[in-house]
């Protein structure tokens, strides 16, 4: 995966970086894979803005990916690389033996026609997936799950990868992308390699019509608002705040604490990311 720059005969095009597409080998998604998407800005089930800044972007479609990886012992061809919109990963395209196809996220390396196959006696190659009770140490890891049986919910973005560190008592202990340690039972399935798409975070958009196309609306800053409109706003002259950072209705905008207390899952993390 590699990006491209253009010259610049805009302004915008200066700084503009995007992605080559060089690995995509398919550009028309399986219509039996994808399931239609309603656009909602933002707004809960009660219409409510629950995630401000959001509208408006192209019309998407959702690719449905096998996330548990539960056809179990049967070996599967590499038949596509494709684009999915709606991630930052890659997707490949897997013809089973039995005729079945499904979307898998892509892992960095992995090449159409090769084979791929989920289970306590699958390779520890890449794009296989096993518990991580079979997993050598040292191999990287993505697409990771949390319990059992719940399909991956760990290391699903573009270049992410995870770390098996050791295994004791029936859990398995992971170093995830965030820098946490956390244990995960070891009867959880894990995709050997690293999720490809790494040059990802290089991207440079360049122009704010780009953003607007993925259907990111534009953000004001509080300080630039008038004091009705926002605790941060107002003052005689410009300033740059001068008191806590917050939110449009007081609430501190960086550092709160927002986990719940005594979560279930608490008592599985080892070291937290932030020290």
């Amino acid at each position: 995966m590699s990006l491209k720059k253009s010259k610049p005969y805009t302004p915008s095009r200066r700084f503009t970086e995007l992605p080559a597409f060089d690995e995509i080998t398919k550009h028309e998604p399986e219509a039996r894979l994808l399931r239609p998407m309603k656009s909602r800005a933002g707004r809960n089930a009660q219409g409510h803005i629950t995630i401000r800044h959001r509208g408006g972007g192209h019309k998407r479609r959702y690719r449905v990916v096998d996330f548990r990886r539960d056809k179990r012992g049967i070996p599967a061809r590499v038949a596509a690389i494709e684009y999915d919109p709606n991630r930052s990963a890659r997707l490949a395209l897997l013809v089973y033996a039995d005729g079945e196809k499904r979307y898998i996220l892509a892992p960095e390396g992995l090449q159409v026609g090769a084979t791929v196959m989920a289970g306590e006696n699958a390779e520890a190659a890449i794009g296989h997936a096993m518990p991580l009770s079979k997993v050598p140490p040292g191999l990287p890891l993505h697409a990771v799950e949390l319990r059992p049986g719940a399909g991956a919910q760990i290391a699903r973005a573009a270049g992410q990868t995870v770390q098996l560190m050791a295994r004791e008592g029936g859990y398995a202990t992971l170093r995830l992308p965030s820098g946490e340690i956390r244990r995960v039972p070891e009867t959880c399935y894990a995709t050997i390699g690293q999720v490809g798409h790494i040059e990802h975070e290089n991207v440079s958009l360049g122009k704010a019509g780009r953003k607007r196309w993925l259907g990111i609306r534009p953000t004001v800053r509080g300080v630039a608002m008038n004091p009705v409109d926002h605790p941060m706003g107002g003052g005689e002259g410009r300033t740059s705040g001068g008191g806590h950072p917050v939110s449009p209705w007081g609430k501190l905008a960086k550092g709160k604490k927002t986990r719940r207390p005594r979560r279930a899952s608490d008592r599985f993390i080892i070291q937290r990311r932030k020290k």
